[in-house]
């Protein structure tokens, strides 16, 4: 069989790498320090490890381009490890396009989504560090449905915030959570003072991630046994996601191919940092590959936020971030079934979109969830809401490709499947899901509220 012909790239578990790729030692122009949101200054180590280990933290800061993973989270990589790389055949055929469409599915572990990747090392260095307890936040379940499992590997309790409108959307999602033993509220609660704070100005608020994300700060920081765990954002999630884009290069390689163009979701950016940061470190070098982050209009962080200093929470209570932001006080429709809904995006893919090295879309859910289901029809696997977005710009660019004869490389993260998300396609079956745009007035109402610093 001629390469060309090749459906599926499967590694062999030898290939699994042993280094993550830390992009930090490759870009130009680093991110801006976190600072204090209780003094105002750079955030120093000791305050940091209020709710972090020190490994995470010297991760977090480290300019060394490649991170060992430790071979007993490589050994729990090894059960899923290295996910598959799919050629897009039948869905090629169907939009008529002379592209080249692939995939790296991430939805082959038993949470069903990439976060599994960051959740294990986060554990592991915690347990390490000798943390009884993690808490930590989850929006649409796929990060707590992650920890969760991690956690009960590593012999820690669990603690979930999940958005509320998440919590009665996605009940299994919950079920979930505790089959590997975590117990899950959800956000606001009156369990913390940041969210009996929210109730108190909103009893009805159907929540947010810096909502959520206050409160399980606040119960680490209020818990010496008790350590945060974040699935986004900070550099040392992305550092762990980046195995995905490493497999992915690998896989390519056996095909003799190489990417004009990845895509991925992007919220608080770990999904897009995994696949695209590998590849971009070539770009640093001179390669023309192009990496475009798909949001959704309704939380429109890249292409309508601003540049900024702002608090990763909306109480306040964690460290400060210069990032892509609409502002910490942002609380997302609750109608919107999508996924991607931080206020902020990671300080590094901000410093890369800020020197215009990525690229970045945006998109409504109804267009969203039309590409998902041709994709599904097509390469037969219902991906997740969030993967979807990327699915809506591959395809995109592959009709792009159909007008204009080119024969791209277009590579995608399909990140997770759907399977607990099938409340949302009843919904978009019904005609109830609406595409929501957070208008400027919006963004230019809560962006006057963040942080002034000296």
């Amino acid at each position: 069989m001629s390469k060309k012909d090749v459906t599926k790239v499967v590694l062999d578990e030898a290939d699994i790498p042993k280094q993550w790729y830390n992009i930090l030692a490759d870009m130009p122009n680093k991110p801006a320090p976190y600072f204090s949101s209780k003094t105002g200054k750079p955030a120093t180590v000791e305050e940091l490890q209020a709710i972090f280990p020190l490994e995470l933290i010297q991760q977090e800061n480290t300019q060394e381009r490649w991170i060992d993973i430790p071979e007993e989270v490589r050994e729990m990589y090894r059960q899923w490890r290295p996910s598959p790389l799919y050629r897009a055949k039948a869905l090629e055929k169907l939009l008529g396009t002379p592209a080249r469409i692939y995939y790296k599915y991430e939805g082959t572990n038993a949470t069903g989504s990439h976060k599994l990747n960051t959740s294990l090392p986060q554990a592991y260095y915690n347990k390490a560090a000798g943390i009884k307890r993690l808490s930590t936040e989850t929006g649409a379940g796929q990060w707590g449905s992650a920890l969760s499992l991690a956690c009960s590997h590593f012999g820690l309790e669990c603690t979930v915030y999940m958005v509320k409108v998440s919590y009665e959307q996605k009940p299994y999602r919950r079920s979930f959570m505790k089959t590997f033993g975590a117990e899950v509220f959800a956000s606001p609660t009156n369990l913390t003072s940041s969210g009996k704070a929210i109730l108190e100005k909103d009893p009805n608020c159907t929540g947010s991630l810096g909502i959520a994300i206050s409160e399980a700060v606040e119960d680490a920081a209020t818990h010496a046994d008790t350590n945060y765990a974040l699935g986004s954002v900070l550099n040392h999630v992305c550092l762990h996601q980046t195995i995905i884009g490493l497999e992915a290069k690998k896989q390519l390689e056996y095909l003799d191919e190489y990417p004009d163009v990845v895509f991925a979701c992007c919220g608080g950016g770990s999904n897009f940092a995994g696949i695209a940061f590998p590849f971009l470190m070539d770009k640093l070098k001179g390669t023309n590959v192009r990496a475009v982050a798909v949001e959704p209009t309704a939380c429109p962080t890249l292409t309508k936020g601003v540049y900024a200093y702002d608090y990763s929470d909306t109480g306040k209570i964690g460290p400060l971030a210069k990032m892509y932001t609409v502002g910490h006080d942002f609380v997302p429709a609750g109608i919107h079934a999508g996924g991607l809904r931080y206020h902020g995006v990671s300080p590094i893919i901000s410093q890369l979109y800020e020197d215009k090295l990525i690229e970045a879309k945006a998109y409504g859910q109804s267009s969203v969830f039309d590409a998902a289901v041709t994709f599904a029809r097509t390469e037969g696997i219902i991906p997740a809401p969030e993967s979807s977005h990327a699915i809506r710009a591959a395809i995109d660019e592959a009709l792009l490709c159909k007008e204009s004869g080119e024969s791209k490389v277009i590579l995608f993260n399909l990140s997770g499947h759907g399977y607990f998300d099938m409340v949302a396609y009843d919904n978009y079956f019904s005609g109830k899901l609406s595409d929501v745009d957070y208008s400027e007035e919006a963004i230019s109402k809560s962006i006057n509220n963040l942080p002034k610093l000296d």
